[in-house]
């Protein structure tokens, strides 16, 4: 069972903000948080770094913050991370570490990166080719395999 989130209001106030598009309102009350290591507030300072959204965009500082919400566990931002390697956005391209972070957030459930796992065993980008894993990874997203 998840433990109850310690009320923050600096990370209440600013998620709320950055969900509204208040971007402006939104880095000033999450980018200290992020910097103290809150995953959320890293993830969600990656995004607007890396999208110029209330602040100048900065694609290291976005790969930085992104990164580090990832290795904290944050299923999103081991998602973001992953298509970041994939397309070579804010980091130089590679597939392996794509793949690599889009396993580790499928495994907590997210099925979209359990599917672009699949495609990318399909098409043996990054991964050896192999069908029946993805398959397999197709199956955990919610899909009819037999459908690829």
């Amino acid at each position: 069972m998840n433990q109850p989130q310690e009320f923050n209001p600096d990370l209440d106030s600013g998620i709320a903000a950055f969900e509204a598009k208040h971007f402006n309102t939104a880095m000033p009350l999450l980018r200290p948080l992020a910097e103290e290591g809150n995953a959320e507030a890293q993830f969600r300072v990656a995004i607007m770094y890396q999208n110029g959204l209330g602040i100048v965009a900065n694609e290291q500082k976005a790969f930085e913050f992104m990164k580090a919400a990832a290795e904290a566990g944050h299923a999103l931002a081991q998602h973001g991370l992953g298509f970041m390697y994939l397309e070579g956005e804010c980091v130089e391209k590679d597939e392996a570490q794509a793949a690599a972070w889009f396993e580790r957030a499928g495994e907590q459930g997210l099925t979209g990166s359990l599917a672009t796992l699949a495609q990318m065993y399909m098409e043996g980008r990054g991964v050896p080719q192999d069908e029946a894993k993805a398959r397999e990874f197709y199956q955990q997203a919610g899909f009819d395999p037999d459908e690829f």
